[in-house]
């Protein structure tokens, strides 16, 4: 039987008005090291497996300042139910805002097939900073099918619109030289907010395995491949640390 759940999360500027969690999408609120709100996402089940329907809302309102991380990665599996599994994470970021969204990575377990797809929609002056990780395969196992969608609007403006596909089913070429080159774990990093308007970025490899791309407009998307999991953390981590201005966005 598929599982249909939505977690919910409001944050202002005084507390956490909203926060709903609901099937396997368990909602906490835990101790945040800097100013403003943190939640963490815990898993009360096996979820996604195939079929299943799962969405995170997350708004953060006009002065707030919200992370959002999770206990542990969230693994697709294969499930019993017909077709694909879809996660939904919308996200909303009022003016002078700041979302943080660091969830854990995502595996993509043999045998399942997921569709997820991220939507964000930023105020003029919000700060973002979105971290998504994909490991393809458990230790010794092949990847599953997963097809990814991120869009990003700021201002009511396309910033971003990026698809992925990866595993059985996706277009030819997708493990080749020319994509991940035969790495399992691929992950990508977007910040947001006005100081990269008034001193963009150039565009430069940041080691082997990772490059960093100015968005039109004040934005930056680095994105990096490595063996495994915990490698491609360390690349995404040491990026925080040489982009400029991005303590802003811790």
């Amino acid at each position: 039987m598929s599982v249909r759940a939505t977690a919910r999360i409001v944050a202002t500027p005084t507390g956490l008005p909203v926060l709903a969690g609901e099937g396997p999408l368990a909602l906490r609120r835990t101790r945040a090291t800097g100013p403003g709100a943190r939640v963490t996402v815990i898993g009360a089940m096996s979820a996604p497996l195939g079929g299943d329907r799962l969405a995170i809302e997350a708004e953060v309102r006009e002065g707030a300042r919200l992370t959002v991380d999770a206990a542990a990665a969230t693994v697709a599996l294969p499930g019993r139910a017909a077709g694909p599994a879809h996660y939904d994470v919308r996200l909303t970021v009022g003016e002078n805002a700041e979302l943080n969204w660091l969830p854990q990575q995502l595996v993509s377990a043999y045998g399942s097939d997921l569709r997820m797809r991220t939507r964000v929609e930023l105020a003029g002056t919000a700060r973002l900073t979105l971290r998504e990780e994909q490991i393809l395969g458990r230790h010794g196992e092949g990847p599953g099918t997963l097809h990814t969608r991120l869009t990003v609007l700021r201002a009511g403006r396309p910033l971003l619109d990026q698809e992925l596909a990866y595993g059985p089913g996706a277009p030819a070429g997708w493990d080749g030289g020319a994509v991940l080159g035969g790495h399992r774990a691929v992950g990508q990093l977007l910040l947001v907010g006005p100081e990269f308007e008034e001193k963009p970025a150039m565009p430069r490899l940041l080691g082997e395995s990772a490059v960093l791309t100015p968005l039109a407009g004040p934005a930056v998307l680095v994105t990096a491949v490595a063996p495994d999991a915990l490698r491609l953390r360390r690349v995404l981590d040491e990026v925080l640390d040489e982009v400029p201005d991005s303590s802003a966005h811790r």
